[in-house]
């Protein structure tokens, strides 16, 4: 669902799971070892985000229609599916897309996310709340509860089942806060955003839980670490009894996904640090022990003498300050006389997204042969405010471009990097961004491209429906000959003739949100100019390498291509 997915598990009564896969879209039952399919139709339907009813009959959940694939055909609903027939019914229809269906604890009534085109769920959303006893299925009829003014970003409700009350994250204040439905402003006031890294990109997304007591635990970042919050939020007014916990209580230094542990102050968690893949943890908030890993997701370990630790750091740009994070280069069995090392600047996707700390191994292998690295989240990025986050309507191409140059000055100013040897890369929005700064400023001396957006207008064009009206907001409508213009002048294959370096271009064979005539025009225009380029096509993969191989050859033909440059 929305190309990105989430939410593709929800749990039900007697220990069965309920799944949706990519193989095949169907929604898929798991029980006592063995599994079945729940709904026909091939891959016409697509579901995510489902709560199953207590008595294990009912699954509500968000269901995406291919009947017609043309992205302005397709149409996404809340649904009830029946998990022994595989029925299902329309609970809401009638707007472009739907998130978070949860069903209140007496199971009479179904909060939900919604919002249309231009808006992406992080500009403007409503909650609303239909009555399953015969509230209808239209959209329009059926109560809003909050984003009535159409220019407030409200995601992630909840129902507490100690008081019935329903909960949610809204913008309101200019940050991510916590709301109870019924009462005037945030419960929880505070300059910080809650709700996640990024939030609205995937289905199922989750920033705060409901302990078994009835506080609530919500996470949030703060100087690049993350925090745990826990209030006591059963009374009317504001939450009382404010408690924050972090790494210095043993949790890790990077976490989120909190999941209450039935047995008193634990928490279950996703986290990790620089050093430590992201792994599964339990904590005692009681007993504040360092963090239990119970998963991790890599088996791989680093000794300590080629990690490198970084650091939060903010520097003056064009619309005031942006941040990024500062990776020296670390491996203590090598010594370079170097006065300053070389500088690898990295912008994220999205663009309306951002980086972390948590253990990267791609970041810690360029580290780890002399390359330092500045991970920029530059205006536009989420976990900053909502100020911050908008910086980018109408200017990307612009904001985002002017920030990753002004960090790599910055670098350059304090000694920190060698102005002779900056590079860029990035994936997706972040390869944009990347092409536009080789294009448009001459800060960089070489830089690659992945999967990355070079002709705004072909990306406007063709794309999925999740990202169809994106480009609205981020660039402004595409609809006139002055607004095809516009694209046209902030899209890099137009500046070709500005472009004076060498770009590496990497690119899946089967990439539907970037497709791959984005990759071919770029490199077919600078072969043309005679500029030294490459690009490497990977068969099989789509939005995003996921072959081990493939990462692999990613990293060192990027490495392979700077050593032939510096």
């Amino acid at each position: 669902v929305h190309e990105y997915g989430g939410g593709a598990v929800a749990f039900g009564p007697a220990g069965r799971v309920y799944y949706s896969e990519f193989a095949d879209q169907r929604l898929n039952e798991l029980a006592g070892g063995s599994g079945r399919t729940v709904t026909e139709g091939g891959d016409r339907y697509r579901f995510a985000d489902g709560v199953v009813t207590p008595d294990g009959k009912t699954m509500y959940c968000v269901r995406e229609d291919h009947a017609d694939p043309h992205p302005s055909r397709v149409v996404n609903e809340v649904v009830a599916v029946d998990l022994d027939s595989g029925d299902m019914e329309v609970v809401a229809t009638g707007n472009d897309f739907y998130a978070a269906p949860r069903l209140s604890p007496d199971g009479r009534r179904v909060a939900y996310v919604t919002w249309n085109h231009p808006s992406m769920p992080w500009d403007a959303t409503e909650l609303r709340v239909v009555d399953l006893g015969g509230g209808g299925t239209e959209s329009g009829g059926h109560e809003l509860v909050a984003g009535e003014d159409g220019d407030t970003s409200v995601i992630q409700p909840a129902w507490s089942t100690k008081t019935g009350d329903l909960y949610y994250i809204s913008d309101e204040t200019g940050y991510y806060n916590l709301y109870r439905a019924g009462t005037e402003g945030t419960i929880l006031p505070m300059e910080h955003d809650l709700g996640g890294s990024a939030p609205g990109w995937a289905l199922g997304q989750q920033g705060y839980a409901f302990l078994d007591d009835g506080r609530v635990a919500a996470s949030y970042s703060k100087d690049g670490r993350s925090v745990l919050l826990v209030a006591d939020v059963g009374g009317d007014g504001k939450a009382v009894d404010v408690v924050e916990y972090g790494s210095d209580d043993g949790l890790p230094m990077m976490f989120g996904g909190v999941t209450p542990g039935g047995e008193g102050g634990v928490v279950y968690l996703t986290g990790g640090s620089p050093s430590t893949p992201t792994s599964v943890y339990r904590w005692d908030m009681e007993r504040r022990d360092p963090a239990t890993i119970l998963a991790c997701s890599s088996s791989l370990s680093f000794p300590e003498d080629v990690i490198s630790t970084p650091e939060l750091v903010e520097f003056p740009t064009t619309l005031g300050t942006a941040f990024g994070y500062y990776y020296p280069p670390k491996n203590d069995r090598f010594q370079s006389s170097d006065r300053a090392p070389p500088l690898l600047v990295k912008a994220h996707g999205g663009p309306t997204a951002c980086t972390g700390t948590s253990f990267n191994a791609g970041l810690q292998f360029w580290t780890s042969r002399g390359y330092a690295i500045l991970d920029v989240d530059y205006g536009g990025s989420t976990g900053y405010g909502r100020d911050y986050r908008r910086r980018l309507r109408g200017s990307w191409g612009i904001v985002d471009i002017d920030d990753v140059c002004a960090g790599a000055r910055y670098l350059v100013e304090k000694g920190l990097a060698d102005g002779d040897r900056l590079c860029i890369d990035g994936g997706s929005a972040g390869g944009y961004t990347t092409l536009g700064a080789l294009a448009f400023k001459d800060v960089f001396k070489a830089g690659c491209s992945l999967y990355g957006v070079a002709d705004l207008s072909a990306l406007a064009a063709d794309t999925h429906k999740f990202e169809s009206r994106y480009l609205d907001g981020l660039v402004g409508p595409y609809k006139t000959d002055e607004d095809k213009e516009l694209y046209k002048k902030r899209s890099p294959i137009e500046s070709v003739d500005t472009l004076n370096c060498p770009i590496l271009l990497l690119q899946g064979a089967e990439d539907k949100i970037v497709p791959p005539n984005q990759a071919e025009l770029m490199h077919d225009a600078l072969l043309k100019k005679g500029i030294p380029t490459a690009l490497k096509m990977y068969e099989n993969e789509q939005h995003g390498f996921r072959a081990a191989t493939n990462i692999e050859d990613a990293l060192d033909s990027e490495l392979s291509f700077y050593s032939q440059v510096f």
